[in-house]
């Protein structure tokens, strides 16, 4: 018989062995980065496949006792992931080229939002299994929309490294829209789960955190960067556990740790590196978690249909939004579609965002399961539907007699 220690160390051999294994023979990196394939692979180990098809197996590696002690280091490496994306966002770039960041960010999130509440309103008609039981229909609706909206910014980020853009100006500029709307997402977030109940709480929680971030900025100035990474430990998971505290949930409170951050207190090599560990060494923990919550319990015929359903709104919404936005600023001609693919990276932000609207009952277990397989079609569509535009719109500059429109252009 194993021992529970014996049974925790083969679900992680399974968590780092398995995606890696896949990314590496596979070659899967161009459509299917890591983190994509470990995300897969948690979905594969959870109980709609694996569960399913070797239930005894599935029940004796995935405890309780285990899944617990996975579920601890999951909250961890979630709340370090979402403070690291907290502190990289960068709103003074934002507010240089404001116009075309408020138009372009501004209709990238609301034409997929617009799009996602109406598929959400779609799956309340077709029947009452998509809704969480304390969730209203209008908490449901904004919580699906937003799900539909969201751009990874991290994943993003990786993305245009891989294609070489993250330095050059069209990079840049998609790294704008994206954390602007990286912000709308989380106030959403806040706004459908306030609790009326503890509103009071909420409304604790707010001050205190105004004044705790004001007196934290007069401390991060006059200590070194060495004690800046100890205090900012402690800072995180004690706003974690207010906004948990106050019913906001812990990743919102983590997010805000690192939002009120400035991320001039730390080397960015430093913190390059540190967001790589935490994704090497503890997110697919998270991935792994994350997969053990899916169900199929409506069959998987129409958890398919319903992720279907989502992505057809995700990315047909995505793409609507950004093209009227290259229309009003008037944008070189193939701009609109390479940024709209650019933005549908989904994974993680999503997933995250998914994971907290399961936590609070807003969504059932089988949207949840629709919204991951959702995310992760996404995310691999991006590089195969970018890379063909970004070779074409490449070859195209380097005609220098072609005119250069407007201020939405690439040439500066």
């Amino acid at each position: 018989m194993l021992t529970t220690t014996e049974l925790y160390l083969i679900a992680m051999l399974a968590v780092f062995g398995l995606p890696y294994l896949v990314w590496r023979l596979g070659r899967t990196d161009y459509y299917a980065p890591l983190v994509v394939v470990q995300i897969v692979c948690g979905i594969l180990l959870g109980p709609g496949i694996l569960g399913a098809a070797l239930p005894e197996l599935h029940a004796t590696v995935f405890s309780p006792a285990v899944i617990s002690a996975l579920n601890g280091i999951a909250w961890w490496a979630v709340m370090l992931f979402v403070w690291v994306a907290g502190i990289e966002l960068d709103l003074h770039e934002a507010w240089s080229q404001r116009r075309d960041t408020a138009v372009t960010a501004s209709l990238a999130l609301g034409m997929p939002l617009l799009a996602g509440a109406i598929a959400a309103l779609a799956l309340l008609a077709w029947g009452g299994g998509w809704i969480g039981p304390a969730a209203s229909p209008w908490q449901f609706v904004s919580g699906v929309g937003m799900a539909c909206a969201v751009t990874a910014l991290p994943i993003l980020i990786l993305f245009l490294e891989k294609l070489g853009l993250l330095r050059q100006p069209l990079g840049q500029r998609v790294l704008r829209y994206a954390s602007l709307d990286d912000i709308a997402v989380w106030a959403v977030l806040a706004l459908v789960l306030l609790d009326w109940q503890r509103i009071g709480r909420q409304a604790v929680f707010l001050v205190g955190f105004s004044l705790a971030a004001w007196m934290l900025h007069a401390l991060m100035r006059r200590i070194e960067e060495r004690d800046r990474w100890f205090v900012s430990m402690i800072w995180l998971a004690a706003v974690s556990l207010a906004a948990d505290w106050c019913g906001l949930h812990f990743m919102v409170g983590a997010f805000l740790a690192g939002a009120v951050m400035d991320s001039r207190w730390f080397d960015q090599a430093r913190m390059d590196l540190f967001r790589h560990h935490v994704l090497l060494a503890l997110m697919p923990v998270f991935f792994l978690s994350t997969g053990l919550r899916t169900h199929w319990s409506m069959g998987g015929a129409a958890v398919l249909m319903a992720a279907a359903l989502l992505l057809l709104a995700s990315v047909g919404g995505k793409l609507a939004g950004v093209h009227l936005a290259g229309r009003l600023l008037g944008w070189r001609r193939g701009e609109a579609a390479l940024i709209g693919w650019l933005l549908q990276t989904k994974a993680l932000i999503m997933i995250i965002f998914a994971n907290v609207l399961l936590d609070k009952q807003v969504i059932s277990p089988d949207l949840f399961t629709a919204l991951l397989l959702m995310a992760v079609a996404s995310t691999m569509l991006t590089i195969p539907m970018v890379a063909p535009r970004l070779a074409a719109h490449r070859g195209e500059t380097e005609h220098p007699a072609r005119p250069v429109a407007g201020p939405g252009s690439m040439e500066r």
